[in-house]
């Protein structure tokens, strides 16, 4: 049976992305980062890899994968988009929302759509 090993993200700058990604997600690059391709880990070795290929494919605005983050509780989620703001993700003025959600729209330096999801709601 097979199973997800990594999540590709295309990107303008691999660089610039694996700086944000690195920071944001506490992994590293499993080996130097090139001009068109890096795969960044884990630090403690589990978990999905996320890999960032160079990409000259415009953003979607409505994405039809992306990623979710999960943070504790409404504290650790706005807590996590601050700090991930801090990083140079930017807030995304999301048409899209449901009238109490329980997630935040974040886009990283590439505009690539994420969700940072409060897990403790039910």
């Amino acid at each position: 049976m097979v199973k997800i090993g990594s999540v590709v993200l295309g990107v303008s700058d691999v660089r610039r992305a694996a700086a944000f990604w690195t920071r944001a997600l506490g992994y590293e690059p499993r080996e130097a980062a090139e001009d068109d391709w890096v795969v960044l880990v884990p630090v403690d070795g589990t978990g999905v890899q996320l890999a960032l290929g160079l990409s000259g494919t415009p953003v979607q605005d409505h994405p039809r994968v992306h990623l979710d983050l999960y943070a504790g509780d409404a504290a650790e989620q706005a807590a996590e988009v601050e700090r991930l703001v801090s990083l140079g993700a930017r807030r995304v003025d999301w048409d899209l929302y449901p009238e109490d959600p329980d997630f935040v729209v974040l886009a990283d330096p590439d505009g690539n759509r994420f969700c940072v999801i409060d897990t403790g709601r039910e």
